[in-house]
């Protein structure tokens, strides 16, 4: 089996799914715009053949790059990078070069967070009121009926880039004044709590793995007040959280995916949709799945790929968490505290990559417990601060 793999050596965890589909039998040939001798060894164990390209943004070369392996190799098999970044390149190569998923019809639906809308209301799922904007006229006339706080957000966005929380009209204006040249799409403020559903589904769109976590805050809130954050994974998924997951499944036709579909839950069993991503979960959350059920989810995705092996066997035994740290917070225990106190519950420590920190802190400690209590717990002692 051929499985193209774009940027296969960013983010850095990633070369795990490569390394995967390497000893599941598959040929994982790379295109990415490092030079050769600049990958590290892990990247290039994992690879059976990697094409340098100029300019990852540059079509042209991406579609040569995929000619030479066609040539080389045969038909491709696959075509991913589990990279939201680069959903739309993706569709666009699968295609011209007629390869299973994704296509260029699809691609605006779990891109475009208004083309989001009428999926999430197949699914009967609530969604907020909003509209893409254009002009402060268009604004006005959402916010006359939406009031204030409103949320602005690229429609064809990535996490919570360039995302404002406008709670007046002095906000308003000052947003119209240095929006960026982008459509932009506008939805009334929901409070709530924000849950995920979570995992991979087979070439039937059925959840061959699934759980689900509950976020400290919005990653908005997260990156625009540097705050620290704290999301940890369920061991039992609430039964209309579950019913909803599924059924966005459906009406967004996943297949042979992983799936990371957010909402707010904003009263016991009350749940409004936020966003869809046909991708993993952001940060280390795929370890995280790892650790609250003792497996190993890049070999079970690459199992799925290349064998189509469906037949996962998981208990969700733990709560895992991810608890973030900022090195400008005052916080009143020490990296050498934390340890000592809850050394026999951490799983992996890992200091963030500078173009992550924004989100996912400056340090991140990723633990595990069966008892939720004690997970709080953690949570309290690690972001405790003298303020």
């Amino acid at each position: 089996m051929n499985i193209v793999f774009l940027s296969p050596h960013f983010p850095p965890h990633y070369i795990r799914f490569c390394q995967s589909l390497k000893a599941a039998g598959a040929n994982v040939l790379g295109i990415g715009d490092e030079p050769y001798d600049s990958l590290s060894q892990e990247v290039r164990a994992g690879l059976t053949e990697y094409y340098r390209v100029d300019d990852m943004h540059t079509y042209d070369g991406l579609l040569r790059a995929c000619g030479f392996f066609t040539h080389r190799y045969g038909k491709i098999d696959r075509l991913d990078s589990l990279n939201e970044y680069w959903l739309s390149t993706e569709a666009r190569l699968r295609d011209d070069f007629n390869v299973f998923g994704v296509g260029g019809q699809e691609i605006d639906f779990i891109r475009r967070k208004s083309r989001m809308k009428a999926k999430f209301r197949e699914a009967g799922v609530a969604v907020a009121r909003g509209q893409l904007v254009r002009t402060v006229d268009d604004a006005r006339a959402l916010i006359h009926e939406t009031g204030y706080p409103v949320i602005a957000k690229p429609d064809d966005g990535v996490g919570a880039i360039a995302t404002y929380r406008l709670n007046g009209s002095q906000d308003l204006a000052r947003f119209f004044e240095t929006k960026p040249d982008t459509d932009y799409i506008m939805e009334e403020f929901i409070s709530g709590t924000i849950y995920s559903f979570d995992g991979l589904a087979d070439r039937s769109g059925n959840p061959v793995f699934h759980t689900a976590h509950r976020f400290s805050q919005g990653i908005m809130e997260t990156v625009n007040e540097a705050r620290h954050i704290y999301y940890y994974s369920l061991r039992d998924i609430p039964a209309r959280l579950e019913k909803i997951g599924r059924e966005c499944l459906r009406a967004f036709n996943v297949k042979e995916r992983f799936f990371h579909i957010e909402f707010f839950q904003t009263a016991a069993d009350q749940y409004v949709s936020l966003e869809v991503n046909m991708r993993p979960p952001g940060g280390y959350t795929t370890d995280m799945f790892n650790y609250a059920c003792d497996i190993d989810i890049y070999q079970i995705w690459a199992d799925l790929l290349v064998h189509n092996r469906t037949d996962v066997s998981y208990a969700r035994k733990y709560h895992c968490c991810y608890a973030s740290r900022k090195f400008n917070q005052p916080y009143v225990h020490s990296h050498a505290d934390i340890l000592a106190r809850w050394g026999r519950r951490m799983v992996q420590i890992e200091s963030v990559p500078g173009v992550f920190s924004s989100a996912l802190g400056d340090i991140g400690y990723i633990f595990r417990s069966k008892s939720l209590d004690e997970m709080l717990e953690i949570v309290r002692f690690i972001h405790q601060t003298s303020e």
